[in-house]
């Protein structure tokens, strides 16, 4: 019984070493590992719609301050209006968004019942952020799309005019993909903000989102090497 007794204690007390000491190491770098993935997942998503030949045209990608890209969007509830979203955003370094791209932070997207009509599924979306305006205002704090920035579904094509009234006029434009048809989609309605907590997985700690794009102050991680060479090869050079 004795015995017994010693080695219940025994395992009672490694168990208790596993839930204090090892759990929260491995919870913690599953959360990292799920931010990274993220990122790799965008860096997939923006390579296969840039590879698509009708696809954003490339004077507005040229254009761009910033690019945001939000893999597989789902709905918040079933038959419930709403969507979330997490993604990643990196902008061209520089004081005026003209130089080559630097390294990401991590975005959310929330709120409106946004391009579900393409397939009802999980939904990729691309942002191309077009001026100096809308990107300080999204890595600030949180953006209404159509009252805080101003947002329109971009046109297609690779030869598609940038001159359009739309096209100039909005801060935003948006591109969705779903059971792979692409297209313009409008998110006015939904928010855009930095997500800081994952910010601190990605970079081991605590940094706001205009201290990492505007401060410069971050090195591209290895999880976004991939995302950052497909801007960089796409588009090298910012035209205004």
């Amino acid at each position: 019984m004795e015995i017994m007794k010693k080695a219940l204690s025994v395992t009672f007390s490694l168990i208790l070493v596993e839930l204090v000491l090892v759990w929260p190491a491995k919870l913690a770098q599953a959360a990292d590992d799920k931010e990274e993935d993220r990122i790799k997942n965008a860096a997939t998503v923006l390579k296969e719609v840039l590879d698509v030949p009708d696809n954003i045209p490339q004077n507005l990608l040229d254009k761009a301050d910033c690019v945001v890209v939000f893999p597989s969007v789902i709905k918040a509830a079933l038959g419930v209006g709403g969507s979330y979203g997490r993604g990643v955003m990196t902008c061209r370094q520089g004081e005026h968004f003209n130089g080559r791209w630097g390294a990401p932070t991590m975005m959310a997207l929330e709120g409106g019942s946004f391009g579900f009509q393409l397939g009802g599924q999980a939904t990729d979306f691309v942002l191309l952020v077009m001026n100096e305006r809308g990107a300080k205002g999204i890595l600030s704090s949180k953006v209404k799309l159509g009252a805080d920035a101003s947002a329109a579904a971009g046109p297609k094509g690779r030869d598609a005019s940038a001159e359009t009234d739309v096209t100039v006029r909005a801060e935003i434009l948006s591109y969705s993909r779903s059971r792979g048809a692409f297209a313009g989609v409008s998110l006015e309605g939904s928010t855009i903000r930095p997500d800081n907590n994952a910010n601190e997985k990605i970079y081991g700690e605590k940094v706001d989102a205009k201290d990492i794009v505007l401060a410069g102050s971050k090195q591209v991680p290895q999880a976004a090497q991939p995302l950052i060479s497909t801007l960089n090869e796409r588009t090298p050079s910012h035209k205004a």
